[in-house]
């Protein structure tokens, strides 16, 4: 479920919420969008607007520090049955958002920080729809990738790449819908705008106790199948050669007697 369609929608849409909101409503600063907040964060370095440096470095750090969580969560809790270790970083990333929306604008800086944090566990642990690479944070990769398939189906006209190509495009629309939405919002509610993103993100955590990887991918039923008769075959094959090793011993004590 964690690399299916529908759920990459739901985060796609979550990110181009997030990226209006801290642009808009926190400062100018981009939580997704790391480029250009490296670019602002130049300009002001060599302008000697330190005080707006420290406003791009915090949000840019922060970055970096979520991926490191990310992958920290992954080693220590993949194994784990109750629930998925991605679930766990969606968990977290909800209670961090939410506390975003208490904060001030005069706390525009942690709040930024808090935001990137949050967006890039999200980026590093969803990197896949439906087995294909995907960034649900940030469109740059997915838009490459898109017309990447879609020429690939001009000329091979194989309708998976087609569909493999829908999906990029899919997932960059849907980005924007939630960048509207988000900056549509904060004009009635303001920081608690970001409430919002919570509520779609606990609908995607809720989610992933589905389980349709089957329905998504029928290429692993195949493969299951393919697995159970491979160790049916396995079993066999040791009983077989238990038999022989079993009768050879017999034979060599007959031999001695």
């Amino acid at each position: 479920m964690s690399e299916s369609f529908r759920l990459g929608a739901v985060l796609a849409l979550t990110g181009g919420f997030l990226d209006a909101y801290t642009y808009l409503i926190r400062g100018g600063v981009f939580a997704n969008a790391q480029t250009g907040n490296i670019v602002l964060l130049s300009q002001n370095l060599f302008s000697g607007n330190w005080g707006r440096v420290l406003h791009y470095l915090f949000p840019l750090c922060a970055f970096g520090l979520g991926v490191a969580a990310a992958e920290a969560i992954r080693w220590k809790f993949q194994k784990i049955r109750a629930v998925h270790w991605r679930q766990l970083v969606l968990a977290i990333e909800i209670l961090l958002l939410f506390a975003v929306g208490f904060f001030p604008n005069e706390m525009d800086l942690l709040a930024n920080a808090m935001v990137s944090f949050a967006c890039a566990m999200q980026v590093q642990a969803f990197r896949k729809v439906n087995g294909y690479a995907f960034a649900s944070t940030m469109c740059i990769g997915n838009l490459r990738s898109g017309m990447e398939s879609l020429c690939a189906y001009g000329k091979t006209k194989d309708k998976k790449i087609l569909r493999k190509s829908g999906n990029y495009f899919g997932i960059i629309f849907l980005f924007a819908v939630g960048a509207a939405l988000g900056g549509h919002m904060i004009g009635y509610i303001g920081a608690r705008t970001i409430w919002i993103s919570c509520i779609i993100l606990l609908i995607s955590f809720l989610c992933m106790f589905i389980k349709e990887e089957k329905k998504e991918h029928p290429e692993i039923v195949q493969e299951e199948r393919e697995i159970r008769e491979n160790l049916q075959n396995i079993r066999k094959e040791a009983k077989d050669v238990e038999h022989i090793l079993e009768d050879d011993i017999r034979s060599q004590i007959e031999k001695k007697k």
